[in-house]
Parts: structure tokens; C-alpha cells; sequence
């Protein structure tokens, strides 16, 4: 591979050369400013030339921003990086026990912020980022070594990984996101998924990270049901992971009433278009992060998402907007008599993160137009 190394040139001689140093190594080719030599452009021009050649970027972020090019907000490194992670790999390295300009800073933020980056890690000296390149150049040479993918097979586990449909269940409205990966393979051993340390993590991660599943206020239980790792809490809401690395999510759609607050009728008649939006966005973002920490490597590099509603054969579909023009009508469902099958996609992993809005919006509309106009 052809890797292009990002930073900057003066004070970082060091750290670039030791980055070399691990690209060679493993035998791919360096490609650096340093060796371009004269061009009759510009020495930025130059550089994205070089990265646009290139296979991947290996980024290096310091103390400090750089030269701000005239014309330009942005410095050459920030240009660079803007400019591949559109289109490439991106191994980021951000050094350790500085303190950054604000603009460094910003830059810093912006790129471990970034959800379809490959790896991102830290460096204290030279040494610690050789190191470190060598590391996620192989684990990136692992996760490309793979069989081929077969979507069908894919997206017919996905639909098999979902639970059976209760229906005419009007009380509990749920959406359920089933997610395996390809090429099939076993990406966890017995034991690590029957470790309590794996269940603890995901009930934490269910309970207060970023895309939160589980209501603080319930308990949660977690345990093996045959081969896969369950945890569940009371009003629906689960998680099942299995060894191949396939999860399926559920989380109820509708929010708990207030204590002292009695039954709203008109609540369970409507399916909101925002909820199910934020609903979508938590639980794919779950299912990234899941597949994050048991194959941090990406032996899966293609997915197949299988996303339904279930107890809502009664309900009518609005948006926010709409329900609260007219809160006491609707257009309700047409109950057991109206199918609405699983929305089906096949995807590459990364656009779990990089394409999210995107991949929201392909599964909200198909799920919206299963429901009769709003009244």
C-alpha cells in the first residue's frame, strides 16, 4: 500500500521519521512532503497529489496547528485530513501530555469526534508511535484478509435473528434493529462471551453512554440464553449479541408516563416520526459501538440491517408537528390485516458511523410509508 503521512514537517522530524520507519517495515511505501522533490505547483498542492495516490493516511496531531496557507482557514495537515477522510483509511495518532492551541485543539476534537475514522490512538515519544503504526497497519492488513460476502446469506440471518411478532399488542410499541455481519465467521469464543466483564460493559454502556437503551430508573438482567448474550429490562428493552458478532436491539418507542400520571389513550395511538428518528439513531449507534468492541479489528466488513416496528397494528403515523395540531384525532392502523415486513439493507460497516443520517433516513422512510396518512 501506498500510506501517506500527515503532519508537520518542522519540530515533528522525529515522529515522521519513526513513522516511516513502521510503514517500511511492513513493506508498504511511504509517501512524505520530504521526498517530493521540485514541483511546478505549490508545495499543498504537491502534498494532496500525493495523498490522492495514495491507499491510506497515517495522521499525526502535535502541540501545535501549523501555517495557515493565504486563502485558506485551515492548516495544510487539517487540508489534508479534510481531504482523505472523505475518500480513505484514516490511522490518527494524537500525542499525549501536551497542550494544544485552541485551533490544535479544535482540530484535535474534530477528528476523535469522527465516527467513520478506522483508529484513532496516542503516542507519548517516537518509539510509542512506531509502534503504534505497526500495530493498526496490521490489524488493518487482519481486517482486510477476508472471504468473500454473500448479501443474501447475510440478509437472510438478519431476518432469522429477529424475535417472533406478537400482534395486536397495542400497549407496547417497539423497535427492533437486527445487525450481522460478513463474511460468517465466529468473531467471539464461549468464553469471552459468557465473561461477566463483557455483560457489565454493555449494561453500562446501555444505561450511560452515548446512545443509552435502558431506562436508569429499571434493573437490568444479563445472562446467556443458549449461545448468545442477553440482557434485558422490564417495559421491552434488550440487547443479544452471539458469537459471529450478529446483535439484535429492542427499545420501546414509547416513554414512560410520570408517576402519578394515568394511562394517555391518545399516546398509544400514534406512532411520532421524530421518536422513532431518535430511536433509530440510539440503537444504530448501540450497534456501532457493539461491533466496535468485539471486532476492533473489522473482520466484518459488511453489514445487513433488518429494522421493524411491532405492537403498532393500531396506530397511525405523525410527525410532531402534525400530533400537536390535532391531538385528539387520528388515523388509526389497520391492525393484523396490514403487513409491514422488516426494512432490509446491505451495507459497508463503516456506514454504521460515517454514513448514520443517511442510513437513518433509509430505514425511517420505508418504515413511514407502512403506516395510513396522518388525519
Amino acid at each position: 500500500m501506498h500510506i501517506f503521512i500527515s503532519s508537520l514537517i518542522t519540530g515533528f522530524e522525529t515522529q515522521r521519521a519513526a513513522a516511516r520507519r513502521a510503514v517500511t517495515t511492513l513493506r508498504h511505501e511511504a509517501v512524505m512532503a520530504e521526498d517530493f522533490g521540485a514541483q511546478p505547483s505549490s508545495p499543498q498542492v504537491a502534498c494532496l497529489q500525493g495523498l490522492r495516490r495514495s491507499d491510506m493516511m497515517v495522521l499525526i496531531l502535535g502541540e501545535h496547528y501549523g501555517f495557515v496557507p493565504p486563502g485558506s482557514t485551515l492548516s495544510a495537515t487539517h487540508q489534508e485530513y479534510r481531504e482523505a477522510r472523505e475518500t480513505k483509511p484514516i490511522l490518527a495518532f494524537v500525542q499525549e501530555g501536551i497542550t494544544p492551541s485552541r485551533e490544535q485543539a479544535a482540530f484535535i476534537a474534530e477528528v476523535q469526534a469522527w465516527e467513520g475514522g478506522l483508529f484513532r490512538g496516542g503516542f507519548i515519544a517516537a518509539n510509542d508511535l512506531h509502534d503504534g503504526v505497526i500495530r493498526a497497519l496490521h490489524d488493518v492488513t487482519l481486517a482486510n484478509a477476508t472471504a468473500p460476502v454473500d448479501e443474501q446469506e447475510m440478509i437472510g440471518r438478519a431476518l432469522a435473528m429477529l424475535p417472533p411478532e406478537s400482534r395486536n399488542n397495542v400497549s407496547s410499541a417497539m423497535l427492533e434493529l437486527a445487525v450481522v455481519g460478513g463474511p460468517r465467521q465466529r468473531i467471539l469464543r464461549p468464553a469471552e462471551l459468557e465473561a461477566q466483564s463483557l455483560a457489565e460493559h454493555f449494561e453500562q454502556s446501555a444505561l450511560y453512554g452515548d446512545s443509552r437503551l435502558f431506562d436508569r430508573s429499571l434493573g437490568a438482567w444479563s445472562g446467556l440464553e443458549g449461545n448468545d448474550l442477553v440482557l434485558r429490562q422490564d417495559r421491552g428493552a434488550s440487547i443479544r449479541l452471539t458469537e459471529e458478532g450478529s446483535v439484535v436491539l429492542r427499545v420501546p418507542l414509547d416513554d414512560p408516563r410520570p408517576r402519578g400520571q394515568g394511562f394517555d389513550a391518545m399516546s398509544h395511538m400514534v406512532v411520532v416520526e421524530e421518536v422513532v428518528q431518535q430511536r433509530l439513531g440510539t440503537v444504530i449507534g448501540y450497534a456501532a459501538s457493539m461491533l466496535e468492541q468485539v471486532d476492533p479489528t473489522q473482520r466484518l466488513t459488511n453489514l445487513a440491517v433488518a429494522a421493524r416496528l411491532t405492537g403498532v397494528e393500531h396506530r397511525g403515523w405523525r410527525t410532531q408537528a402534525q400530533n400537536a395540531s390535532n391531538p385528539s384525532s387520528v388515523q388509526i392502523g389497520f391492525g393484523g390485516s396490514h403487513e409491514r415486513p422488516p426494512v432490509m439493507l446491505s451495507i459497508r460497516r463503516a456506514a454504521l458511523g460515517l454514513d448514520r443520517a443517511a442510513l437513518i433516513e433509509d430505514i425511517l422512510i420505508p418504515l413511514r410509508r407502512q403506516f395510513p396518512s396522518a388525519a
